[in-house]
């Protein structure tokens, strides 16, 4: 009797199952033959997911036929076979078709079958999601290039070209430049050789030691130090790591044998490694060949009869009434400041501070730290262990010694050193900053913040000079945390229940209630401290090493009458193995200057869409 219960249990079934199957042949049947509306594809497979792929490919070639008439750059730039260019290239916007079809299962493994759809006015939002990025990339740059932060303009001008080629209405994009409607593929490359054009290359020092000379270079962009740009060198017998100078000053080191020789400098446009933080742009860099500038190509005469300065015979001196990290009036082609405008000044330090420093440089010049290991505190001396052992850590040209009070501290600023890495062969140039306490000892070291960060804070005169100090200060050892790797430090300065949000939050709704205190966003990208520095931790252990740069910051009081700030600040972001640019926010409480606290941290990778960045007013 229970059997025959069994029996009849299964015929229903099998009977239903036949209705779903006869519904999907009739669907699919009447989807294909909808050619007017739909675009479609049946893949088979011994696994879902080749079956899903052949689906996919089966409708990416229809696309691809259907668009190949609109691919002229692709026709004139590549010698390889039109329609399997054209192919590659629609295979990028693949990630976006599939978000956008609709799948069948037809039949499960191991002989899986699937079909695929998608409506073709779907197609046209993909092509349009790409224009928009297009579009929104060249704005970047165009926002960098004033900035004169030459590396990223060049980096978002070639981007957008870049996609750009990939896409069917390359020939007809145009977007607003200066208040015209500009082509861009024309105007972009038009762009991108006017940025070589004004660059000029200066050689301000040779250092010279016994193997080797340091060119300390001068770069301007129209008579202006450039605040970033990426650049490789001819060694005499290879390409040189890629370096990225800072505000302005940039290095060259050539073995003795190169003494008197042209010096060629090739400027960095593609950033293919940072692409990779962009999925569709990476994949559409690997399918189109480089687009060559041959005008990214400078020759520098080294000037053989300037006389070299040795790199050891520095002479160290203070310079008082100067503001934090600015060039010497004297100094030719470079900032002089606005004596109208805030700036920090320098005060005159005593003989011990002078000492310690003269021995410290002497020290980091002959690579000889055990020596002034008595000059540092305990953990002065271990972070400043750290500090050299953060890549291949060099002195890199004659500098003034400017000091600065700090409560009980005394802040010392600053010795340009360069810091080069195996790992994508990078170099970074950073100024490095010490604090000396009470006792004349080295207690605590950074990296300088750039010039445009600087001043920005510097010569705000609606705070006080101590306060102005102390929101340098904070900025400088948060970027220095990461870059050395201070798990402890930055575990120590967010508070237990700081929010802490990560990823795009794209717009605020109207209203005078906070968006982003109960937002969905918010819940979903939030992190607790204890997440966050987790992952943290495990990003320290996989990376060589973390760069931090830090521009464009607007720093505002909170009214409650307390030193609490809302930071924020555009952050770019460098590391062995991944790196991106966006934008943070920091709500931090100062009132304990050694003890700062964090509440809030957010980051996101992109402005929201009427132009404004996460800050204190949101919270």
């Amino acid at each position: 009797m229970s059997k025959c219960k069994g029996v009849a249990l299964i015929f229903p079934l099998l009977f239903v199952c036949g209705i779903f199957k006869i519904a999907h042949a009739q669907d699919i049947e009447s989807i294909r033959a909808d050619r007017q509306t739909y675009i479609c594809g049946m893949g088979s497979g011994t696994t879902l997911k080749a079956a899903d792929q052949a689906a996919l490919t089966e409708i990416i070639e229809q696309i691809s036929i259907q668009v190949e008439s609109s691919f002229e750059s692709i026709k004139t730039e590549n010698n390889r076979d039109v329609r399997e260019s054209v192919r590659d290239v629609v295979n990028t916007y693949s990630n976006a078709t599939l978000t956008n079809t609709e799948r069948i299962v037809l039949q499960d493994e191991p002989d899986a079958r699937v079909f695929r759809y998608i409506k073709r006015s779907e197609v046209t939002k993909i092509f349009e999601s790409r224009k928009n990025k297009i579009i929104e990339l060249f704005h970047n740059g165009e926002l960098a290039l004033n900035n004169l932060e030459i590396a990223d303009a060049l980096r978002y001008f070639y981007w957008s070209q870049t996609l750009l080629r990939s896409h069917p209405e390359a020939s007809d994009i145009q977007t607003q430049s200066n208040g015209k409607n500009v082509l861009l593929i024309t105007w972009l490359p038009m762009q991108i050789n006017q940025i070589f054009s004004n660059l000029k290359f200066r050689i301000d020092t040779i250092e010279q030691n016994r193997t080797f000379a340091n060119y300390i270079l001068n770069i301007q962009y129209k008579k202006d130090p450039v605040r970033t740009f990426d650049y490789t060198y001819w060694s005499g017998q290879d390409w040189s790591n890629l370096v990225s100078s800072k505000d302005g000053t940039g290095i060259v080191e050539l073995a003795r044998t190169e003494d008197g020789k042209i010096i060629r400098i090739k400027a960095e446009y593609c950033f293919e490694g940072e692409a990779n933080i962009d999925p569709e742009l990476r994949n559409v860099m690997e399918k189109l060949p480089l687009v060559p500038y041959k005008n990214s190509y400078f020759n520098i005469n080294p000037f053989p009869k300037r006389k070299p300065v040795e790199l050891t015979q520095k002479q160290q001196k203070v310079v008082s009434e100067l503001p934090v990290n600015e060039f010497s009036a004297k100094s030719p082609g470079l900032m002089v400041p606005d004596p109208n405008k805030a700036v920090l000044r320098s005060v005159p330090t005593s003989d011990e501070n002078n000492a310690v420093m003269n021995q410290v440089v002497k020290a980091i010049s002959e690579k000889d730290f055990e020596s002034v290991q008595s000059l540092f505190t305990e953990e002065g001396f271990s972070t400043f262990q750290k500090l050299l052992e953060y890549g291949h850590a060099q002195i890199i040209k004659s500098f003034d010694l400017k000091f600065y009070p700090y409560g009980d501290y005394v802040i010392c600023r600053s010795i340009p050193m360069s810091f080069s890495f195996k790992t994508n062969n990078k170099t970074f140039i950073e100024d490095v900053v010490f604090y000396l306490d009470q006792h004349h000892k080295v207690c605590n070291l950074t990296f300088g913040l750039s010039s445009r960060a600087l001043e920005d804070i510097s010569t705000n005169a609606s705070w006080s000079e101590s306060n102005r100090v102390l929101l340098i200060s904070f900025l400088e050892n948060y970027k220095t945390a990461f870059s050395l790797k201070r798990f402890d430090y930055i575990s120590s300065i967010f508070s237990d229940d700081a929010l802490i949000i990560t990823g795009f939050i794209p717009h605020k709704t109207s209203g005078n209630e906070s968006y982003y205190a109960q937002s969905d966003l918010i819940r979903f990208n939030r992190q607790t401290k204890a997440e966050y520095l987790k992952r943290l931790k495990y990003s320290f252990d996989s990376k060589e090493y973390i760069n931090i740069r830090f521009a464009e910051n607007t720093i505002r009081q909170s009214g409650k009458g307390k030193d609490i700030y809302g930071i924020q600040i555009k952050q770019d972001y460098y590391s062995s193995t991944y790196g991106d640019s966006g934008y943070l926010f920091l709500l931090v409480d100062l009132s304990d200057s050694l003890k700062p606290l964090i509440h809030v941290r957010t980051w996101q990778p992109e402005k929201n869409t009427d132009g404004t960045t996460i800050g204190l007013a949101d919270f």
